[in-house]
């Protein structure tokens, strides 16, 4: 719950996410009894017990905690690039609603622009018309 909150809430960064699934894997152990852990590699690799088992069934319950905290950290990074893909999309949805908005608004200064130069163009008033003329009628 605390490794999905964290990646949630933005969070991506390696060494905590390793941190998280140590803590994980610790409290697996814990809870099936297991002893003697030793430190996970910097790399993510999970923890495995410091002793090889006795028997057959506590090394393929080590595997098969390796298998599952491997699991763990490939979800976490699936749900780490799904926060991020939605974050672009979102960002390219505001863009694209940021250059609709500025369009609305440069069109409507248009139509000002246009109205204002029409009724500022010089008007020729009947006066200076020239009259027309009639044609003879034969």
């Amino acid at each position: 719950a605390l490794r999905l909150s964290y990646l949630r809430s933005g969070g991506h960064d390696p060494a905590i996410l390793d941190q998280l699934l140590h803590l994980q894997l610790e409290a697996t152990v814990l809870e099936k009894g297991t002893t003697g852990l030793c430190r996970g590699r910097q790399t993510g690799t999970p923890a495995v017990p410091a002793e090889p088992p006795d028997t057959g069934t506590l090394g393929l319950d080590a595997a098969l905690l390796a298998v599952e905290l491997e699991n763990w950290r490939l979800e976490d990074e699936l749900l780490a690039l799904k926060v991020r893909r939605e974050r672009r999309a979102d960002a390219g949805s505001r863009a694209a609603q940021r250059h609709t908005e500025e369009l609305a608004r440069l069109q409507a200064e248009v139509g000002m622009l246009q109205c204002h130069a029409e009724q500022t163009r010089p008007w020729l008033h009947p006066a200076v018309l020239p009259r027309p003329i009639a044609l003879a009628v034969p």
